[in-house]
């Protein structure tokens, strides 16, 4: 299957995860910051092949509702630019909630308001990351899942 990267966009920090290369497991990975919004495919393109990784997951905000808004145009309109440059697939995963628990997480685990800004991007992307890979698990004959 090899390694998939997640992406949380911001205009200005990236949040990185990673998968294990069964597709099974998703770590928090890193958080670029960017000096302009100009520099990210750059930054992005450089951590697909410094990880290996196979295929690209960037987290699509969508509304409550399941409207797209702005922030979910610049996902996609990033994407296209993406596909322009890379060779690898690259698909968007609805995001909804995910920094929102990557908050609780860290707030439950009695981390600082500094060290909490440092790692919400990368730990949102971990969530959004999980739960994509979660979807495309297989199932295994005895009903465990397994990634095919």
């Amino acid at each position: 299957m090899g390694r998939i990267l997640g992406l949380d966009f911001g205009s200005k920090r990236l949040g990185f995860a990673l998968s294990d290369p069964t597709g099974m497991l998703a770590t928090p990975h890193s958080v670029e910051t960017l000096a302009d919004a100009n520099q990210a495919l750059n930054v992005i393109e450089r951590k697909c092949k410094e990880t290996g990784a196979a295929r690209l997951v960037i987290g699509l905000p969508k509304n409550m509702n399941g409207t797209l808004g702005p922030a979910a145009e610049g996902v996609l309109k990033l994407k296209e630019q993406l596909e322009q440059r890379l060779t690898i697939p690259i698909e968007t995963w609805d995001e909804r909630l995910s920094t929102v628990s990557a908050h609780i997480a860290m707030r439950e685990s009695d981390l600082s308001r500094d060290r909490r800004k440092q790692i919400v991007d990368k730990l949102a992307a971990q969530i959004f990351l999980q739960s994509y890979l979660d979807a495309h698990a297989a199932p295994m004959d005895d009903g465990e899942m397994v990634n095919g």
